[in-house]
């Protein structure tokens, strides 16, 4: 075939080119190059220069200034800020620059965890840069495969990651890893031929697609697409292409934090304009402002929201999880849909021979993955490993061109898994390969073909040549015309019978292989004429067994009201039986060629009804990642392949397998699982569920102080009253209770009961009306104690400042007390345990001395404007504390003691 003139281009309509459809021939001529030659150097080059490299384009951040400065205009940081300005307008510059300290403490956090996202694309950049061999001009030659332009002829052999799109027009047993694309969790077999113009991309065997790895024979393909044009690319673009969403807690402390500002805001205004009406000066009302808003900032909340969520990192990355987000902490306790990959998640990863039908007997094979410990059982019973059941292991383990090795405490396999398998099972029966194979010497090998659908290998034994076979039922039990008994003697083949059997394994999710024999004294060549006349051996039934973990994990989601959905690129039966063993009760499964029928109204219906879908495809996933968010569903994802990569990023919270998971996967995720288990996810969401309770804790705790202490302002100024508390003194109180008494609740375990609640939905505010009506009554209980106790110490003849100390050490044990209520908001801290939180005492203590020193030590008292106070004095603040502690505590169980377990 004459090469193109130069100056015509390739053809630019190839994205609207089913390849698969056509013939290697017709393709060739449509990309204009004689596959024996392949394109010119120059002809190359004017390509290249019209398609570009062969790479990912690098899509640009957002300017690191603009990150940083994003960071700073959240609500709750702007609230923080302004903090920050009054303390320092009010000339107390370590409270400021302590305040600002946290400030750019967050931001940093968000910047650094925001930087990290957004090397996803450029993990996927990095996946198709790989050496290539390529035929251009006549010649061989190795290059960048950065160079490839659509027309070259790439040559594949074992061991090669594919460089680009390719259609394949010559294939020797070529097997490829595709899963990192398609979900399919084994190797595929290639071939040549001709596929119908609506074959899914994970049927596609006449293709081979960027970032897929070769693992075993060789081929050679026309390139068809390069960079952003290969299937590697379009899911660059879907992850571009998703939006960073808000997490639950993001959007409801944006919300609060808007209320908050406005309220202050107001308030403090509202009072000012009060006060000057009732002829006060127009400085002592702004003091009096700021007083107020000083004392209803929370300061601590920000800081606070950072720790828990820092300590909720702690706790899952113990129990194998790795939040790569601080705030998809949080999204984990939201979470009412997890769509799980099934392969090396639900599943072990490992292919195990589960079963074996041999003289019409069934073998039960127990153990798990590739460690060879187990054993072969027939009705519970040792089986005696004779005559069919000896055979078809033997044939298993020499049909087989696996290897299997440990290493240190783990089995490694090299090779087929399906065929690792089969070496496993006959080590299950005491029989190892090598021995074997010092016994039957290999002299011939038919190896596994796409076409042929299965393999076979000639041995020399005492009596001539014996051939092994292992394959596709179908295609061998048609050549079979009898079968071995458990005698080792031939009986006759009731061919029925096997097909029924053989069914019945299928149905419970396992790949079925059939393997014979035949004794041949010739000991000609092996090819495909020889294969008949042979004679049974036995089925072998293998599947990647669920984890134990998994089934129980499941289980308990159900009761925490979480749906788990299985997403998977394997086939709708093996997925529906795993659906089955681990819990997931679904009537059907939904294929990709099924889902892409849907419109979007009526994929969201049967995302919502359906919990399995099988051979899906990667923009499939996204669909319905975005399908059940229509629904208002928190949905968490899991996968481990590029494929996954775009669905990872649109959900709620992506979830990447960290053993068996891609670098792009892992970039996209918000969470990384150092185990792969999904046992790991519910822990994970159980922790989540912990970091909300204590944060709501927090926020109902230290809520009451801040509206206590502008209520005392407000209730000041409307009396005509001299402030009870200053503005310094509201600092102290509220900084310093925040860290040690506030911050200890970050540390309170998960209580009992967790996963039995049904999961928070979006619209759950972050306090309910029994919360909001418990903050209304400590801020009220502050504001008649604290007051109530300062007009008292006036009264009776004290000093102004020793009144004050007064009504600042009522706030503080009023908080205490208060503390030990909000360990739990619905039940008595009693029931908790009295030292299940060791930090809530060290908070107490240290409190408790720093008040001491605010009291009696001069420097602070010159400092805080406080005084030294005499027993009296601190009988009546325990008085009022102890009864107010007594009367939340009446309204605890009124409201929710009386239904609690």
């Amino acid at each position: 075939m004459a090469l193109p003139d130069p100056a015509v281009s390739a053809p630019d309509d190839t994205s609207t080119v089913s390849w698969h459809a056509e013939t290697a021939a017709a393709v060739a001529h449509h990309l204009e190059v004689d596959t024996a030659a392949g394109l010119s150097d120059e002809e190359a080059a004017r390509r290249l220069l019209e398609h570009g490299p062969n790479q990912l384009t690098a899509v640009p951040g957002r300017p690191a200034w603009k990150r940083f400065a994003d960071q700073l205009i959240q609500p709750l940081v702007l609230v923080l800020i302004g903090a920050g300005v009054v303390t320092a307008g009010l000339g107390e510059m370590v409270d400021s620059s302590v305040i600002f300290a946290v400030v750019l403490l967050n931001a940093g956090i968000g910047y650094w965890q925001e930087a990290k996202a957004e090397g996803a694309l450029a993990a996927l950049a990095r996946s198709v840069a790989t050496p290539v061999t390529v035929r251009r001009g006549g010649h061989r030659q190795q290059m960048d495969a950065s160079q490839l332009v659509p027309g070259d002829v790439v040559l594949l052999a074992a061991g090669d990651r594919v460089p680009a799109d390719l259609r394949l027009f010559l294939e020797h047993e070529l097997h490829t890893d595709e899963s990192m694309l398609t979900g399919e969790s084994l190797p595929v077999g290639k071939h040549t031929a001709v596929l119908p113009a609506d074959t899914l991309l994970a049927e596609r065997l006449n293709m081979a697609y960027a970032g897929a790895t070769v693992v075993a024979g060789q081929g050679s393909g026309l390139v068809i697409a390069t960079g952003d044009a290969t299937e590697t690319g379009r899911i660059a673009d879907l992850i571009a292409g998703a939006p960073e969403l808000a997490t639950p807690l993001t959007r409801k402390m944006a919300t609060f934090s808007n209320w908050l500002l406005w309220a202050i805001g107001g308030l403090a205004l509202l009072t000012a304009g009060v006060g000057l009406l009732r002829g006060e000066s127009a400085f002592e009302m702004f003091m009096a402002a700021v007083a107020l808003a000083v004392g209803a900032i929370p300061e601590g909340l920000p800081a606070a929201v950072t720790v828990t969520l820092a300590i909720g990192v702690a706790r899952m990355a113990k129990r194998r999880a790795i939040i790569r987000r601080l705030a998809a902490v949080e999204t984990l306790g939201s979470t009412t849909v997890i769509c799980s990959d099934k392969t090396g998640t639900l599943t072990e990863n490992a292919m195990t021979v589960h079963a074996l039908l041999c003289a019409g007997r069934h073998y039960a094979v127990s153990g798990h993955g590739y460690n060879p410990a187990g054993d072969i059982r027939l009705d519970e019973q040792p089986a005696s490993i004779a005559g069919a059941l000896r055979e078809t292991l033997v044939g298993g383990a020499l049909c087989n061109d696996a290897s299997l090795a440990r290493s240190g405490q783990h089995w490694k396999i090299t090779g087929d898994p399906t065929e690792a398998a089969l070496l496993v099972a006959a080590r299950k029966g005491t029989l190892e390969e090598h021995t074997l194979q010092a016994l039957l010497p290999r002299q011939d090998v038919l190896p596994f073909d796409a076409t042929r659908q299965y393999m076979a290998t000639a041995h020399a034994g005492d009596a001539g040549q014996i051939i092994y076979i292992k394959g596709a039922l179908e295609k061998l039990l048609p050549r079979c015309v009898d079968r071995l008994d458990e005698h080792g003697q031939t009986a006759p083949l009731v061919a029925a019978e096997i097909e029924a059997a053989a069914r019945s394994l299928a149905e419970q999710g396992m790949r079925v292989l059939l393997l014979a024999r035949r004794l041949d004294p010739t000991g000609t060549a092996l090819s495909d004429e020889r294969l008949h006349d042979l004679t049974l051996l036995g089925l072998v039934g293998m599947i990647d067994p669920p984890r134990k973990a998994a089934i129980s994990a499941i289980r308990n989601c159900h009761s925490a009201g979480i749906r788990v959905k299985m997403i998977t690129g394997d086939h709708a039966v093996t997925a529906l039986a795993i659906a089955a063993q681990i819990g997931i009760d679904a009537k059907q499964a939904l294929t990709g060629r099924e889902l892409a029928e849907l419109d979007e109204a009526a994929l969201a219906v049967a995302a919502h009804e359906t919990d399995v879908f099988a051979r899906v495809e990667p923009e499939q996933k996204l669909r319905l990642v975005r399908a059940l968010q229509s629904r208002g569903e928190v949905v968490a994802m899991t996968g481990d392949g590029v494929n996954d990569a775009p669905a990872l990023k649109q959900a709620n919270i992506g979830i990447a397998m960290g053993l068996g998971g891609t670098e792009v996967a892992k970039e996209a995720a918000a969470m990384v699982l150092t185990d792969d288990n999904f046992a790991s996810i519910e822990a994970a969401v159980e922790e989540g569920r912990g970091v909300w309770d204590n944060l709501v804790k927090f926020i109902t705790w230290t809520l009451p102080t801040n509206f206590g202490e502008g209520l005392v302002i407000v209730a000041a100024i409307l009396f005509g009253s001299t402030l009870p508390i200053t503005p310094l003194q509201i600092l102290w109180i509220n900084m310093s209770t925040a860290v040690l008494l506030g911050l200890p609740l970050a540390f309170e375990p998960i209580e009992r009961g967790i996963m039995r609640r049904a999961p928070r939905r979006l619209e759950t505010p972050v306090l309910d009306a029994a919360l909001i009506r418990r903050i209304v009554l400590v801020s009220c209980l502050l504001l008649a104690g604290s007051f109530g106790l300062f007009l008292r110490e006036l009264e009776q003849g004290h000093s102004l400042p020793e009144a004050r100390t007064v009504a600042v050490n009522l706030f503080v044990m009023v908080e205490m007390l208060y503390l030990f209520n909000c360990r739990s908001l619905t039940r008595s801290f009693w029931s908790l345990g009295l030292f299940s939180n060791l930090w809530v005492w060290g908070g107490i203590g240290s409190m408790a001395l720093l008040q001491l020193l605010l009291t009696y030590w001069p420097p602070l008292n010159r400092v805080f404007q406080t005084a030294p106070i005499g027993w009296q004095a601190w009988g009546e603040i325990f008085a009022v504390a102890i009864a107010s502690s007594l009367l939340i505590g009446l309204e605890k169980y009124w409201s929710h003691g009386r239904h609690s377990p």
